[in-house]
């Protein structure tokens, strides 16, 4: 049998960032601001797609939501158009039925806005 040739690169050859099939030999860059991910959708005026019923904080390039569970597995749409912040508001304005999950609540809100640590240590060991 011949050798294949073509097949791996030499050493001293410079490794591109981008290879052919347009992925980046770098991992994906993750938005710091959360995205939605939610069980089913609803479509406002303008035709753009929104989500409602059990909603999660999702950071884009992940494939589970902050609180852990896995988007397929789950079946949660994504919704990478709008923020959580959006949705937070959306829930608390809008007629419309959103569930938001408290563990993706408390991983969004810093804990001086959730109320800071519940106790502290009065006289500690020495």
């Amino acid at each position: 049998m011949g050798r294949r040739r073509g097949r791996h690169r030499r050493r001293d050859a410079p490794r591109s960032p981008v290879s052919k099939t347009g992925r980046s030999g770098y991992p994906p860059v993750m938005s710091p601001q959360p995205c939605v991910a939610a069980s089913s959708q609803w479509v406002d005026e303008d035709g753009v797609r929104q989500p409602s019923g059990e909603v999660h904080a999702w950071l884009p390039g992940t494939n589970q939501t902050l609180c852990g569970q896995a988007l397929s597995r789950s079946r949660l749409g994504r919704f990478r158009h709008v923020p959580w912040a959006d949705a937070v508001w959306l829930a608390q304005t809008a007629g419309r039925n959103l569930w938001l999950c408290p563990r993706c609540v408390a991983a969004t809100t810093p804990r001086a806005e959730r109320g800071g640590r519940r106790w502290t240590r009065v006289r500690p060991r020495p």
